[in-house]
């Protein structure tokens, strides 16, 4: 299998390397992406036995979805160990999510030890240090990257701040100033509240209007609400649509569609919003 390179869905939902019986739950749930986890969710004793048993998270029948693996820091000795693990599996991920990110060389050395010239997976970043922060840059540059993901709860134990939005809104907007320059996708943490879905939608709302490309999320109940918020509605298709009409009217001048002043910015943002319906549809 190798990467497409393409842009992720919406909706991704991780879940324990240890629970067999929810890997069929997660990769039904809706979700564009399952991730299986084999580090935050697994006690360091179990790291083994969560090793081996991800394996069959990739041979089920017939995915709905596309198919990764959170593996352990490669600061860590189980990272190196999933590595190993990850090079023999018979069937494998189609993207890789690396925790612990702070510089380019952590891709690079997932990509040399994975990669053949049958396979490539798709190395996803998790963001989640102060130091990765002073590295975005950087971090942005390696070749194999194909995305970055918001690791809140790290994130925030790190630096004793609040999970709230406002405690963390910086850290959300330089990761999405970095990743678009790199034209890169994010990704948001999911909500850590598991039974309260407006506050779901609130975060994912504002994950959206923030510049976020989808949401992280850790059961099966949030990825509708996700998927509802991320994608975009008839509504605003159509106005995308009005305004492309008015670029194309005008000549790409200064024009005004339903009464608001519409301009160059306006015209690239529904252009894309436009291509992405028209490929999705």
């Amino acid at each position: 299998m190798t990467s497409t390179s393409r842009r992720p869905g919406r909706a991704w939902i991780i879940t324990p390397g240890l629970h067999g019986d929810r890997f069929a739950g997660a990769q039904q749930s809706g979700a564009a992406v399952a991730v299986v986890d084999i580090e935050d969710s697994v006690a360091p004793a179990d790291k083994r036995t969560a090793r081996t048993a991800s394996e069959a998270f990739f041979t089920l029948p017939d995915p709905l979805c596309t198919l990764g693996i959170r593996m352990n820091s490669l600061t860590t000795l189980d990272g190196i160990k999933d590595l190993a693990a990850l090079s023999d599996y018979t069937a494998r991920p189609d993207l890789i999510v690396l925790p612990k990110v702070e510089s380019a060389r952590d891709i690079e050395l997932v990509a040399a030890a994975l990669d053949t010239d049958h396979y490539t997976p798709d190395i996803w970043a998790l963001i989640e240090s102060p130091r990765a922060f002073t590295t975005l840059p950087a971090i942005m540059r390696a070749p194999r990257l194909g995305g970055v993901i918001f690791g809140s709860a790290d994130y925030a134990a790190s630096v004793r701040c609040g999970l709230g939005w406002e405690a963390l809104h910086y850290a959300r907007s330089a990761l999405i100033n970095a990743a678009t320059a790199a034209n890169l996708p994010a990704i948001d943490a999911p909500t850590w509240n598991l039974d309260d879905p407006d506050i779901l939608r609130r975060d994912a709302e504002r994950a959206r209007e923030l510049g976020f490309y989808g949401k992280g999320c850790v059961h099966p109940r949030h990825v509708q609400v996700i998927n509802d918020v991320f994608t975009p509605t008839a509504e605003e298709i159509t106005q995308a649509r009005a305004i492309v009409a008015a670029a194309d009217a005008s000549g790409g001048t200064v024009t005004s569609v339903d009464g608001q002043m519409r301009g160059t910015p306006f015209f690239n943002r529904a252009r894309a919003l436009v291509a992405e319906a028209d490929r999705t549809s």
